[in-house]
């Protein structure tokens, strides 16, 4: 009888038997370890690629992305954007029908003053290695003037592209064409209020029901509703430093958050409900609307919010600082 090792290093050695460092769930704690991811300002859960997250840089870096495994932390692919030119603000990435990524070039700190913004879509590569691939670039316009933003969301089923606006007294939901049109500018226009708080990235459940937007220091979860989003609870979220990016995990039953910063952590909580993308309610909240107050929920970890206020001008003066 062979050993046991040795059948496994004979199933290695024929490919018959393979074991990804991203096998993991991709729902515990990690830090994000590859020394040029220093501005986290997006991230995504990997569809095909289990325990895989997609991150970028916030600027200043060109037309990269950067698969992240989750077991380790390491970068395992760097993607590089063709036929989209120069980024100028890249703030946000989402996985939108039939692993296709899209990358919102949305960030516009000079106040609302570019007359178009940029979303890029390509396709996720199958295999996981270093490598270059065409994207498609769409100009983006709002009906009602140009702002800055840092939150994109692809519905899962209908492919349809959100964008909500930043904005230190909230912002709104703005929706873009059915189909997005890589000739010609597509007008997104709002149709729902996000309130009381400054968004710095969101994220749509697997299944397409529930919407969580984040800000530096708190969340909001909102029922889908056919973008008429109905607000249920507000979030706590896990003090990281600059909190720059959240996502729903695969299977819809965590969010991860992540910041901005060399060896920046991500670090998950429960999704609101714990549903997972198979349960027909979803992975959004069950719980009772918090009626639009300013109640916290438990999931608020002790002392954010102080160290919110201590460090949030620093952050403020840092983004005024940043080239647009």
């Amino acid at each position: 009888m062979r050993r046991p090792f040795a059948l496994l290093a004979a199933a290695l050695l024929t490919g018959a038997l393979a074991v990804p460092a991203s096998a993991a769930d991709g729902d515990e704690k990690f830090t994000i370890k590859d020394p040029r991811i220093t501005e986290s300002s997006g991230l995504a859960a990997s569809r095909q690629h289990p325990g895989i997250y997609w991150t970028h840089n916030d600027s200043d870096d060109g037309a990269y992305l950067y698969a992240v495994d989750s077991a380790t932390g390491e970068t395992v692919a760097t993607i590089t954007m063709s036929g989209v030119g120069s980024p100028r603000d890249v703030e946000a990435v989402s996985i939108g029908p039939d692993n296709q990524i899209y990358v919102g070039d949305i960030g516009d700190n000079l106040g609302g003053t570019w007359p178009y913004v940029w979303i890029y879509r390509l396709p996720e590569p199958k295999n996981l290695r270093d490598q270059t691939i065409r994207a498609t670039q769409y100009v983006v316009k709002y009906s009602d003037g140009a702002r800055d933003a840092e939150s994109l969301v692809v519905h899962p089923k209908t492919g349809r592209v959100y964008i909500v606006d930043k904005n230190e007294k909230g912002g709104h939901l703005y929706e873009g064409p059915a189909r997005l049109s890589p000739s010609g500018s597509n007008t997104f226009r709002p149709v729902a209020a996000v309130p009381d708080l400054e968004a710095t990235d969101a994220t749509l459940s697997p299944d397409g029901e529930h919407l969580v937007v984040r800000s530096y220091f708190g969340a909001i979860a909102y029922d889908w509703n056919g973008g008429k989003i109905k607000r249920k609870e507000r979030l706590g979220v896990p003090f990281l430093g600059q909190g720059e990016s959240v996502t729903y995990t695969a299977d819809g039953k965590k969010l991860m958050y992540g910041a901005e910063g060399a060896d920046s952590p991500v670090e998950p909580q429960d999704a609101p409900g714990g549903g997972g993308s198979d349960s027909p309610s979803g992975s959004g909240s069950s719980a009772a609307s918090d009626g639009g107050g300013d109640g916290l929920s438990g999931h608020l970890k002790t002392g954010a919010i102080a160290a919110g206020v201590a460090v949030v001008a620093l952050f403020g003066l840092r983004r005024m600082r940043r080239r647009g």
